[in-house]
Protein backbone atom coordinates (compact mmCIF):
# COMPACT_ATOMS: atom_id res chain seq x y z
CA UNK A 1 0.00 0.00 0.00
CA UNK A 2 1.40 3.39 -0.97
CA UNK A 3 1.45 6.35 1.36
CA UNK A 4 -1.38 7.96 -0.63
CA UNK A 5 -3.43 4.78 -0.21
CA UNK A 6 -2.81 4.92 3.54
CA UNK A 7 -3.88 8.56 3.71
CA UNK A 8 -7.05 7.83 1.73
CA UNK A 9 -7.89 4.97 4.08
CA UNK A 10 -7.32 7.20 7.10
CA UNK A 11 -9.48 9.98 5.65
CA UNK A 12 -12.35 7.56 5.16
CA UNK A 13 -11.82 6.25 8.70
CA UNK A 14 -12.24 9.77 10.08
CA UNK A 15 -15.33 10.39 7.96
CA UNK A 16 -16.88 7.20 9.29
CA UNK A 17 -16.14 8.36 12.84
CA UNK A 18 -18.06 11.57 12.15
CA UNK A 19 -21.07 9.60 10.95
CA UNK A 20 -20.98 7.27 13.98
CA UNK A 21 -20.90 10.25 16.34
CA UNK A 22 -24.12 11.50 14.77
CA UNK A 23 -25.92 8.19 15.31
CA UNK A 24 -29.58 9.23 15.66
CA UNK A 25 -30.56 6.50 18.13
CA UNK A 26 -27.83 7.46 20.56
CA UNK A 27 -28.71 11.12 20.15
CA UNK A 28 -32.36 10.49 21.07
CA UNK A 29 -31.32 8.33 23.98
CA UNK A 30 -29.14 11.15 25.32
CA UNK A 31 -31.87 13.70 24.75
CA UNK A 32 -34.58 11.76 26.56
CA UNK A 33 -32.19 11.22 29.47
CA UNK A 34 -31.19 14.87 29.82
CA UNK A 35 -34.58 16.42 28.94
CA UNK A 36 -37.24 13.80 29.73
CA UNK A 37 -40.82 14.14 28.53
CA UNK A 38 -43.24 14.79 31.44
CA UNK A 39 -45.58 11.91 32.37
CA UNK A 40 -48.74 11.57 30.31
CA UNK A 41 -52.03 12.97 31.58
CA UNK A 42 -54.63 10.40 32.66
CA UNK A 43 -56.28 9.20 29.47
CA UNK A 44 -53.91 11.25 27.34
CA UNK A 45 -52.34 9.88 24.18
CA UNK A 46 -48.75 10.06 22.91
CA UNK A 47 -48.08 11.03 19.31
CA UNK A 48 -44.59 10.23 17.94
CA UNK A 49 -43.71 12.01 14.70
CA UNK A 50 -40.22 11.78 13.22
CA UNK A 51 -39.23 13.95 10.26
CA UNK A 52 -35.97 14.00 8.30
CA UNK A 53 -33.17 11.86 6.95
CA UNK A 54 -32.53 10.38 10.38
CA UNK A 55 -36.21 9.89 11.18
CA UNK A 56 -36.38 6.06 11.19
CA UNK A 57 -33.52 5.62 13.65
CA UNK A 58 -34.76 8.45 15.87
CA UNK A 59 -38.29 7.06 15.99
CA UNK A 60 -37.03 3.53 16.61
CA UNK A 61 -35.26 4.70 19.76
CA UNK A 62 -38.23 6.80 20.91
CA UNK A 63 -40.57 3.83 20.51
CA UNK A 64 -38.51 1.98 23.11
CA UNK A 65 -39.31 4.75 25.59
CA UNK A 66 -42.95 5.08 24.50
CA UNK A 67 -44.04 1.58 23.41
CA UNK A 68 -47.73 2.39 23.82
CA UNK A 69 -47.73 5.48 21.61
CA UNK A 70 -51.07 6.13 19.94
CA UNK A 71 -49.33 7.23 16.70
CA UNK A 72 -45.83 6.48 15.41
CA UNK A 73 -45.10 8.14 12.07
CA UNK A 74 -41.86 8.49 10.09
CA UNK A 75 -41.37 10.86 7.16
CA UNK A 76 -37.99 10.35 5.49
CA UNK A 77 -36.46 10.48 2.01
CA UNK A 78 -36.97 7.90 -0.73
CA UNK A 79 -33.41 6.54 -0.45
CA UNK A 80 -33.85 5.57 3.20
CA UNK A 81 -35.32 2.07 3.00
CA UNK A 82 -35.49 1.46 6.76
CA UNK A 83 -38.60 -0.23 8.11
CA UNK A 84 -40.07 -0.08 11.59
CA UNK A 85 -42.58 -2.56 13.01
CA UNK A 86 -45.66 -0.84 14.44
CA UNK A 87 -44.77 2.45 12.73
CA UNK A 88 -46.09 4.13 9.61
CA UNK A 89 -43.17 5.00 7.31
CA UNK A 90 -43.72 7.54 4.55
CA UNK A 91 -41.02 8.52 2.04
CA UNK A 92 -40.78 11.73 0.08
CA UNK A 93 -38.57 13.70 -2.29
CA UNK A 94 -35.37 15.48 -1.28
CA UNK A 95 -33.97 18.03 -2.06
CA UNK A 96 -36.90 18.81 -4.38
CA UNK A 97 -40.38 18.36 -2.84
CA UNK A 98 -42.74 15.92 -4.54
CA UNK A 99 -46.32 14.64 -4.35
CA UNK A 100 -45.32 11.99 -1.83
CA UNK A 101 -44.09 14.76 0.45
CA UNK A 102 -47.36 16.64 0.03
CA UNK A 103 -49.26 13.51 1.11
CA UNK A 104 -46.95 13.10 4.09
CA UNK A 105 -47.48 16.73 5.10
CA UNK A 106 -51.25 16.27 4.91
CA UNK A 107 -50.97 13.16 7.08
CA UNK A 108 -48.92 15.03 9.69
CA UNK A 109 -51.45 17.86 9.80
CA UNK A 110 -54.32 15.39 10.18
CA UNK A 111 -52.59 13.74 13.14
CA UNK A 112 -51.78 17.04 14.81
CA UNK A 113 -55.29 18.40 14.35
CA UNK A 114 -56.63 15.46 16.38
CA UNK A 115 -54.38 16.11 19.38
CA UNK A 116 -55.96 17.58 22.52
CA UNK A 117 -54.66 19.37 25.59
CA UNK A 118 -54.57 16.00 27.41
CA UNK A 119 -52.25 14.48 24.79
CA UNK A 120 -48.55 15.01 24.18
CA UNK A 121 -46.74 15.30 20.84
CA UNK A 122 -43.12 14.19 20.61
CA UNK A 123 -41.35 15.48 17.50
CA UNK A 124 -38.05 13.98 16.35
CA UNK A 125 -36.53 16.33 13.80
CA UNK A 126 -33.44 15.99 11.63
CA UNK A 127 -32.00 17.54 8.51
CA UNK A 128 -33.92 17.27 5.27
CA UNK A 129 -37.28 17.81 6.91
CA UNK A 130 -37.84 21.06 5.08
CA UNK A 131 -38.15 19.47 1.63
CA UNK A 132 -39.83 16.32 2.91
CA UNK A 133 -42.95 18.08 4.17
CA UNK A 134 -44.13 20.58 1.57
CA UNK A 135 -47.32 22.14 2.85
CA UNK A 136 -47.92 25.20 0.66
CA UNK A 137 -50.52 27.74 1.78
CA UNK A 138 -53.82 28.11 -0.06
CA UNK A 139 -53.34 29.45 -3.58
CA UNK A 140 -49.83 28.00 -3.99
CA UNK A 141 -49.40 24.68 -5.80
CA UNK A 142 -46.80 22.02 -5.10
CA UNK A 143 -45.32 22.63 -8.54
CA UNK A 144 -44.86 26.30 -7.70
CA UNK A 145 -43.36 25.40 -4.32
CA UNK A 146 -40.92 23.05 -6.06
CA UNK A 147 -40.02 25.83 -8.51
CA UNK A 148 -39.25 28.12 -5.58
CA UNK A 149 -37.01 25.44 -4.09
CA UNK A 150 -35.14 25.10 -7.38
CA UNK A 151 -34.62 28.86 -7.53
CA UNK A 152 -33.31 28.98 -3.97
CA UNK A 153 -30.86 26.15 -4.64
CA UNK A 154 -29.59 27.62 -7.92
CA UNK A 155 -29.14 31.09 -6.39
CA UNK A 156 -26.51 29.77 -3.98
CA UNK A 157 -28.27 31.02 -0.84
CA UNK A 158 -27.07 29.64 2.48
CA UNK A 159 -29.37 27.36 4.46
CA UNK A 160 -30.55 30.10 6.81
CA UNK A 161 -31.73 32.39 4.02
CA UNK A 162 -33.27 29.48 2.13
CA UNK A 163 -35.25 28.49 5.20
CA UNK A 164 -36.25 32.09 5.91
CA UNK A 165 -38.08 32.05 2.59
CA UNK A 166 -39.40 28.48 2.84
CA UNK A 167 -40.95 29.16 6.25
CA UNK A 168 -43.11 31.90 4.83
CA UNK A 169 -44.56 29.61 2.16
CA UNK A 170 -45.54 26.70 4.39
CA UNK A 171 -48.22 25.60 6.86
CA UNK A 172 -45.74 23.50 8.88
CA UNK A 173 -42.41 25.34 8.83
CA UNK A 174 -41.45 28.25 11.08
CA UNK A 175 -43.55 27.04 14.02
CA UNK A 176 -46.40 25.76 11.86
CA UNK A 177 -46.09 22.27 13.34
CA UNK A 178 -46.76 23.68 16.83
CA UNK A 179 -49.69 25.73 15.59
CA UNK A 180 -51.23 22.64 14.01
CA UNK A 181 -50.76 20.65 17.25
CA UNK A 182 -52.27 23.24 19.60
CA UNK A 183 -53.51 22.85 22.29
CA UNK A 184 -51.39 19.71 22.81
CA UNK A 185 -47.90 20.30 24.28
CA UNK A 186 -45.00 19.58 21.90
CA UNK A 187 -41.63 18.15 22.95
CA UNK A 188 -39.08 18.27 20.15
CA UNK A 189 -35.68 16.57 19.94
CA UNK A 190 -33.49 17.93 17.14
CA UNK A 191 -30.47 16.52 15.35
CA UNK A 192 -28.81 19.59 13.85
CA UNK A 193 -27.57 19.75 10.26
CA UNK A 194 -27.15 23.52 10.55
CA UNK A 195 -23.87 25.21 11.34
CA UNK A 196 -24.26 27.20 14.54
CA UNK A 197 -27.25 25.03 15.50
CA UNK A 198 -29.91 27.69 15.05
CA UNK A 199 -33.06 25.71 15.84
CA UNK A 200 -35.05 27.95 13.52
CA UNK A 201 -33.07 26.65 10.55
CA UNK A 202 -33.13 22.90 11.29
CA UNK A 203 -35.74 21.44 8.89
CA UNK A 204 -37.00 25.04 8.54
CA UNK A 205 -37.92 25.19 12.23
CA UNK A 206 -41.30 23.41 12.48
CA UNK A 207 -41.36 23.74 16.28
CA UNK A 208 -39.79 27.18 16.75
CA UNK A 209 -40.51 30.74 15.72
CA UNK A 210 -39.64 31.69 12.12
CA UNK A 211 -36.29 33.17 11.17
CA UNK A 212 -37.82 36.24 9.57
CA UNK A 213 -40.95 37.86 8.25
CA UNK A 214 -42.72 37.82 4.89
CA UNK A 215 -41.20 41.21 4.14
CA UNK A 216 -37.71 39.82 4.80
CA UNK A 217 -38.46 36.84 2.58
CA UNK A 218 -39.34 39.25 -0.23
CA UNK A 219 -36.10 41.17 0.27
CA UNK A 220 -34.11 37.92 0.29
CA UNK A 221 -35.57 36.90 -3.06
CA UNK A 222 -34.97 40.37 -4.47
CA UNK A 223 -31.37 40.50 -3.25
CA UNK A 224 -30.74 37.06 -4.78
CA UNK A 225 -32.07 38.32 -8.12
CA UNK A 226 -34.86 35.73 -8.32
CA UNK A 227 -37.91 37.71 -7.18
CA UNK A 228 -39.12 38.42 -10.72
CA UNK A 229 -38.92 34.74 -11.71
CA UNK A 230 -40.53 33.48 -8.50
CA UNK A 231 -44.02 32.06 -9.27
CA UNK A 232 -46.68 34.78 -9.20
CA UNK A 233 -48.78 32.93 -6.61
CA UNK A 234 -45.87 32.93 -4.16
CA UNK A 235 -45.16 36.61 -4.73
CA UNK A 236 -48.83 37.38 -4.12
CA UNK A 237 -48.88 35.28 -0.96
CA UNK A 238 -45.80 37.02 0.47
CA UNK A 239 -47.04 40.49 -0.44
CA UNK A 240 -50.36 39.83 1.30
CA UNK A 241 -48.81 38.06 4.30
CA UNK A 242 -46.50 40.97 5.10
CA UNK A 243 -49.57 42.97 6.15
CA UNK A 244 -51.00 40.24 8.45
CA UNK A 245 -50.45 40.00 12.20
CA UNK A 246 -49.97 36.33 13.15
CA UNK A 247 -51.30 34.98 16.44
CA UNK A 248 -48.71 34.29 19.17
CA UNK A 249 -46.90 30.99 18.63
CA UNK A 250 -47.59 28.26 21.22
CA UNK A 251 -44.44 27.35 23.13
CA UNK A 252 -42.75 24.01 22.47
CA UNK A 253 -39.94 22.38 24.45
CA UNK A 254 -36.96 22.02 22.08
CA UNK A 255 -33.84 19.97 22.87
CA UNK A 256 -30.73 19.76 20.67
CA UNK A 257 -29.40 16.18 20.70
CA UNK A 258 -26.65 16.12 18.03
CA UNK A 259 -24.57 18.46 15.86
CA UNK A 260 -21.71 18.91 13.41
CA UNK A 261 -19.36 20.04 16.17
CA UNK A 262 -19.81 16.78 18.08
CA UNK A 263 -18.89 14.87 14.92
CA UNK A 264 -15.77 16.98 14.40
CA UNK A 265 -14.69 16.22 17.96
CA UNK A 266 -15.17 12.51 17.29
CA UNK A 267 -13.00 12.81 14.17
CA UNK A 268 -10.32 14.56 16.20
CA UNK A 269 -10.37 11.82 18.85
CA UNK A 270 -10.12 9.08 16.22
CA UNK A 271 -7.25 10.84 14.46
CA UNK A 272 -5.34 11.12 17.70
CA UNK A 273 -5.99 7.44 18.46
CA UNK A 274 -4.23 6.44 15.23
CA UNK A 275 -1.32 8.75 15.96
CA UNK A 276 -2.12 11.78 13.82
CA UNK A 277 -1.35 15.33 14.93
CA UNK A 278 -4.78 16.91 14.65
CA UNK A 279 -6.48 20.29 14.68
CA UNK A 280 -10.07 21.39 14.09
CA UNK A 281 -9.49 24.32 11.76
CA UNK A 282 -13.09 25.46 11.43
CA UNK A 283 -16.58 24.36 12.40
CA UNK A 284 -18.06 27.00 10.12
CA UNK A 285 -16.78 26.30 6.60
CA UNK A 286 -19.69 28.01 4.88
CA UNK A 287 -20.45 30.34 2.01
CA UNK A 288 -19.43 30.00 -1.63
CA UNK A 289 -17.68 26.74 -2.44
CA UNK A 290 -14.92 28.60 -4.28
CA UNK A 291 -14.09 30.64 -1.20
CA UNK A 292 -14.19 27.51 0.96
CA UNK A 293 -11.71 25.83 -1.38
CA UNK A 294 -9.32 28.74 -0.88
CA UNK A 295 -9.55 28.31 2.90
CA UNK A 296 -8.57 24.66 2.56
CA UNK A 297 -5.79 25.42 0.09
CA UNK A 298 -4.34 28.06 2.40
CA UNK A 299 -3.96 25.38 5.07
CA UNK A 300 -2.33 23.01 2.59
CA UNK A 301 0.21 25.66 1.67
CA UNK A 302 0.90 26.67 5.27
CA UNK A 303 1.10 23.20 6.86
CA UNK A 304 3.37 20.83 4.88
CA UNK A 305 4.35 18.87 8.02
CA UNK A 306 2.48 15.65 8.95
CA UNK A 307 -0.93 16.62 10.21
CA UNK A 308 -4.70 16.06 10.08
CA UNK A 309 -6.77 19.20 9.60
CA UNK A 310 -10.52 19.02 10.13
CA UNK A 311 -13.33 21.25 8.91
CA UNK A 312 -17.10 21.23 9.28
CA UNK A 313 -19.83 23.29 7.69
CA UNK A 314 -22.07 23.59 4.69
CA UNK A 315 -21.03 25.47 1.59
CA UNK A 316 -23.15 26.70 -1.30
CA UNK A 317 -22.81 26.40 -5.07
CA UNK A 318 -24.19 28.93 -7.50
CA UNK A 319 -25.21 26.91 -10.52
CA UNK A 320 -24.01 28.15 -13.90
CA UNK A 321 -24.17 24.86 -15.80
CA UNK A 322 -26.36 21.82 -16.28
CA UNK A 323 -24.07 19.08 -14.94
CA UNK A 324 -24.49 16.79 -11.96
CA UNK A 325 -22.79 17.15 -8.63
CA UNK A 326 -23.06 18.62 -5.16
CA UNK A 327 -21.30 21.08 -2.93
CA UNK A 328 -18.92 18.47 -1.47
CA UNK A 329 -17.98 17.07 -4.86
CA UNK A 330 -17.34 20.53 -6.24
CA UNK A 331 -15.31 21.54 -3.19
CA UNK A 332 -13.14 18.44 -3.49
CA UNK A 333 -12.69 18.98 -7.24
CA UNK A 334 -11.75 22.64 -6.77
CA UNK A 335 -9.13 21.72 -4.18
CA UNK A 336 -7.71 19.06 -6.49
CA UNK A 337 -7.49 21.36 -9.51
CA UNK A 338 -6.00 24.30 -7.62
CA UNK A 339 -3.70 22.49 -5.19
CA UNK A 340 -0.10 23.74 -5.15
CA UNK A 341 2.75 21.50 -6.23
CA UNK A 342 4.29 20.58 -2.87
CA UNK A 343 6.69 17.78 -1.94
CA UNK A 344 4.38 16.41 0.77
CA UNK A 345 1.74 13.81 0.01
CA UNK A 346 -1.83 14.86 0.76
CA UNK A 347 -5.45 13.83 0.43
CA UNK A 348 -8.63 15.83 0.89
CA UNK A 349 -12.09 14.47 1.67
CA UNK A 350 -15.31 16.43 1.67
CA UNK A 351 -18.52 14.57 2.41
CA UNK A 352 -22.10 14.95 3.54
CA UNK A 353 -22.77 13.00 6.72
CA UNK A 354 -26.12 11.89 5.27
CA UNK A 355 -24.30 9.98 2.54
CA UNK A 356 -25.82 12.01 -0.26
CA UNK A 357 -24.40 15.11 -1.91
CA UNK A 358 -26.86 17.02 -4.07
CA UNK A 359 -29.06 14.99 -6.45
CA UNK A 360 -26.47 12.20 -6.79
CA UNK A 361 -25.66 8.84 -5.22
CA UNK A 362 -22.30 10.07 -3.90
CA UNK A 363 -21.59 11.55 -0.47
CA UNK A 364 -18.81 13.76 -1.81
CA UNK A 365 -15.25 13.42 -3.05
CA UNK A 366 -11.88 12.06 -1.90
CA UNK A 367 -9.03 13.60 -3.92
CA UNK A 368 -5.25 13.76 -3.98
CA UNK A 369 -2.46 15.12 -6.16
CA UNK A 370 -3.18 12.43 -8.75
CA UNK A 371 -6.84 13.37 -9.25
CA UNK A 372 -6.28 15.86 -12.07
CA UNK A 373 -3.94 13.56 -14.06
CA UNK A 374 -6.44 10.72 -13.72
CA UNK A 375 -9.26 12.89 -15.08
CA UNK A 376 -7.11 13.96 -18.01
CA UNK A 377 -6.02 10.36 -18.67
CA UNK A 378 -9.70 9.40 -18.86
CA UNK A 379 -10.12 11.85 -21.74
CA UNK A 380 -12.07 14.43 -19.76
CA UNK A 381 -11.62 18.22 -19.71
CA UNK A 382 -11.74 19.16 -16.03
CA UNK A 383 -12.05 22.88 -16.74
CA UNK A 384 -15.13 22.36 -18.90
CA UNK A 385 -16.66 19.93 -16.42
CA UNK A 386 -16.17 22.33 -13.52
CA UNK A 387 -17.64 25.22 -15.51
CA UNK A 388 -20.70 23.06 -16.17
CA UNK A 389 -21.03 22.13 -12.46
CA UNK A 390 -20.33 18.55 -13.53
CA UNK A 391 -18.13 17.57 -10.59
CA UNK A 392 -19.72 14.11 -10.43
CA UNK A 393 -18.48 13.20 -13.92
CA UNK A 394 -15.02 14.58 -13.19
CA UNK A 395 -14.59 12.69 -9.92
CA UNK A 396 -16.08 9.53 -11.42
CA UNK A 397 -13.45 9.67 -14.17
CA UNK A 398 -10.74 9.85 -11.48
CA UNK A 399 -12.29 7.13 -9.31
CA UNK A 400 -12.55 9.72 -6.55
CA UNK A 401 -16.26 9.77 -5.66
CA UNK A 402 -16.97 9.19 -1.97
CA UNK A 403 -19.64 6.47 -1.96
CA UNK A 404 -21.35 5.50 1.29
CA UNK A 405 -25.08 4.97 0.58
CA UNK A 406 -27.58 6.70 2.87
CA UNK A 407 -26.21 6.85 6.42
CA UNK A 408 -29.49 7.46 8.24
CA UNK A 409 -28.22 10.64 9.86
CA UNK A 410 -27.36 14.21 8.89
CA UNK A 411 -25.22 16.80 10.69
CA UNK A 412 -24.14 18.75 7.59
CA UNK A 413 -20.72 18.26 5.98
CA UNK A 414 -17.22 17.40 7.21
CA UNK A 415 -13.84 17.76 5.54
CA UNK A 416 -10.49 16.09 6.19
CA UNK A 417 -7.11 17.31 4.91
CA UNK A 418 -4.28 14.85 5.62
CA UNK A 419 -0.68 15.81 4.92
CA UNK A 420 2.34 13.51 5.13
CA UNK A 421 6.01 13.81 4.09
Amino acid sequence: MTQIDTLRTQARLLFDAAVRAADPAHAVQRGLATAPVPPANPGGRTFLIAIGKAAPAMLGEAMKAFPDAHVALVVTHHENDATLPKADVMRAGHPVPDEAGARAAQRVMEILSNATAEDRVIALISGGGSALLPAPPPGVSLTEKARLNDLLLSAGLDIVHMNLVRQQVSLLKGGGFVRQAAPAPVYAYLLSDVIGDDLRAIASGPTVSPIGTPAEAIRTLQDAGIWDVTPASIRTHLEQAQHDTPAPLPVATNTLVGSNRLSLEAMRDTAEEIGLSTRIVSDALTGDVGDAAQEVLAELIARPEPTALLFGGETTVKLTGTGRGGRNQELALRVATQAPDITANWVFLSGGTDGRDGPTDAAGGLVDAGTLPRITAAGQDVTALLANNDSYAALAAAGDLLMTRATGTNVADVQVLLIAP
